[in-house]
């Protein structure tokens, strides 16, 4: 019976999203089955309800910040940050470098913004339109933006992900950034040297590259006072200051900078917060649009409903079988390859960054005591490992909003040499890596 509703439930995922419906209809339908499942194991309705409301408490303290984000990436769209970010960044493109630079230049818009769609979006689709112009390999260039896109997606402090990963661990979003640079110093330098060298093998045409800025400057007011909010998240980083602390004040900096720079009027900023900017000029929509409370409604959704799951799955054991079986290769595995092999196959399965982290820490969490090395282990695993599966929203979305072929994707090497060399780091067999 536990595999047949486990078995149930892959199955609506997986129709779900080759049809191309809602991922969150498949997570409530989920909830249902496993909800009736309870209720056949002979507990009440009472009791169904309070091993739900349990998971929901862990995730709690996040959904608010969501909304924050939400209002972060809004805002700063509006007040031309990001413009800013991308017009200086892409100023200091050069032909030789091009496919370094434009990892490096992906990776800080990420790291700022905490957002892979909208880096690619922004700066990832000026550096295809740049290496288009300069006749840069178009594979190269979309592996570089993909892994970039993602470098901040990991570790950023106002990263969706990052925040998920350690409310459902239970641990510092700040301890956890720290330690995932130091895990990933090796990789990203190896990243860098492997772009430096595609850089020399595969040279750019050195054809007219754009006037990024002139495009913006249609649009926005682009100056140093518009880069203040993305400032003011990394000096708050710095003294790790409250998440939400944080974005409040990037968010209060970001409105001052949309009325005094941008002549924007409050009940313009309003809108904005709530529903996403959206350019006046068309041809900045793909690059700008977005952002605001609306846009964090799905990704709320998805961790409401699957946080609902965990109390049920405790007290009923659902699980169990498909946790007995991660205990026996745990057994010739260390604990990392076996987290590794889970997260390939929820994220496999779920086509979502989210559900994957959710999932793979409900299945694997016994593995690992230690939270700190646990949070270590999902965002060298299920963050990274998603975008490199073609057919999931965070590999397909990134490389097509940047307009870089989907084929890209083995080129992303620092999401390939990142778990590549966890495993060879974190390589004892036992519930207790060091």
């Amino acid at each position: 019976m536990d595999i047949i509703i486990l078995l149930l439930f892959v199955c609506i995922l997986l129709a779900c999203v080759l049809t191309g419906t809602s991922i969150v209809l498949a997570l409530a339908a989920g909830y249902v089955f496993f909800a009736l499942f309870a209720l056949k194991k002979g507990f009440s309705l009472k009791q169904v309800l309070s091993m739900s409301m349990e998971g929901i408490k862990t995730v709690s303290t996040i959904l608010f910040t969501f909304l924050l984000i939400g209002v972060l990436t809004a805002l700063w769209r509006a007040g031309g940050t990001i413009a800013a970010i991308v017009s200086y960044s892409a100023g200091i493109i050069r032909p030789e470098v091009f496919i370094l630079l434009t990892f490096l230049l992906c990776c800080l818009v990420s790291f700022l913004t905490g957002t892979a769609f909208g880096t690619s979006a922004t700066m990832g689709a000026i550096c295809v339109t740049i290496g288009h112009a300069l006749g840069a390999s178009p594979l190269a260039v979309g592996g570089a933006v993909l892994g970039g896109a993602y470098f901040g997606d990991r570790c950023s402090p106002v990263s969706t992900s990052a925040l998920l990963t350690a409310t459902v661990t239970g641990t510092d979003l700040y301890g956890n950034i720290r330690r995932m640079l130091k895990s990933a110093v090796l990789p990203f330098l190896l990243t860098c040297g492997t772009y430096l060298v595609l850089g020399f093998l595969l040279p750019a045409a050195e054809g007219n590259a754009p006037d990024v800025r002139q495009i913006f400057e249609g649009e926005f007011h682009v100056g140093v006072i518009t880069v203040i909010p993305a400032v003011l998240i990394l000096v708050c980083a710095l003294l790790r200051a409250n998440v939400k602390i944080s974005m409040a004040v990037s968010i209060l900096s970001s409105a001052f900078v949309c009325i005094f720079c941008q002549k924007q009027t409050v009940g313009e900023i309003l809108r904005y917060a709530l529903f996403g900017f959206t350019a006046k000029d068309p041809a900045l929509s793909a690059m700008m649009n977005g952002g605001g409370i609306v846009s964090m409604i799905r990704v709320t959704a998805i961790v409401c409903i699957s946080s609902l799951y965990a109390g049920i799955f405790r007290k009923t054991g659902l699980l169990c079988p498909v946790t007995r079986l991660i205990g026996l290769l745990s057994k010739k595995l260390s604990t990392f390859a076996v987290i590794l092999i889970v997260s390939v196959v929820t994220g496999a399965v779920s086509c979502n960054q989210t559900l994957s982290i959710m999932l793979t820490e409900q299945l694997c969490s016994h593995l690992e005591q230690d939270k700190e090395r646990l949070a270590l282990y999902l965002e060298n695993s299920a963050v990274v490992v998603v975008p490199l599966l073609p057919w999931t929203v965070a590999c397909s979305v990134s490389l097509t909003s940047a307009g870089a072929p989907i084929a890209s994707f083995p080129l992303a090497f620092f999401l390939i040499l990142l778990p590549l060399w966890s495993l060879l780091t974190f390589k004892k067999v036992g519930p207790s890596d060091p």
